[in-house]
């Protein structure tokens, strides 16, 4: 790849980055605006370094999780250089969000501060979420073990998630129970019957 055709992506994928941000955050005001004052978008910029560096190998691996742990102390979101992320992710606020090494998320996906994409295994496998795109996961949630969150989900505020979501579900309370949008529901009448999805 040439230098000019990998400076359009990078171009290409920030003006997505921002656009997806604005779209997402009733408070931002510009893309200058979200540039400089989104820590979400900050930590997924930094990711995105550490993951090229993470999948080139050998002694950048650990300059990776430097990277991160710096990042980390910065923006106070987490993540591991080796989860695998796709285009137009969103962090809201960001504070507190943990995703690990084996997850895998979509496009077009937005997680509220206090998210995790945790594990519950000590062994080296497969041990984080897979979350399709177009997902949204609420302030506080935790998404735990190497479960499928299918496309078009929601995800309520403090939830906790240990077991499949269907494609195009909601998941909400502890532990999280599923259920299908209703016909045409209003998702802004949903959330009064539901209010985990105040997220």
């Amino acid at each position: 790849m040439t230098l000019a055709l990998y400076a359009r992506r990078a171009r290409s994928r920030i003006v997505d980055d921002l656009d997806a941000a604005i779209a997402r955050d009733p408070a931002a005001t510009s893309r200058v605006d979200v540039a400089l004052n989104a820590a979400g978008l900050h930590a997924i910029w930094a990711y995105r370094f550490a993951h090229r560096l993470w999948v080139r190998g050998g002694w950048t691996k650990p300059v990776a999780r430097v990277v991160m742990t710096l990042v980390r102390s910065v923006t106070g979101v987490e993540i591991h250089p080796g989860a695998v992320i796709g285009r137009r992710f969103f962090i809201d606020h960001g504070m507190g969000v943990v995703i690990g090494e084996t997850a895998e998320v979509g496009d077009d996906v937005m997680l509220y501060h206090g998210v995790t994409l945790g594990g519950r295994s000590m062994q080296r496998v497969k041990r984080h979420p897979t979350v399709g795109s177009r997902v949204t996961i609420g302030a506080g949630a935790r998404v735990l073990g190497p479960v499928h969150i299918g496309d078009d989900v929601q995800i309520g505020a403090n939830s906790v998630v240990v077991k499949d979501v269907p494609t195009g579900a909601i998941a909400t309370g502890i532990p999280a129970t599923i259920r299908f949008p209703q016909g045409t529901e209003d998702p802004y009448e949903a959330m009064f019957r539901d209010p985990a999805l105040w997220i």
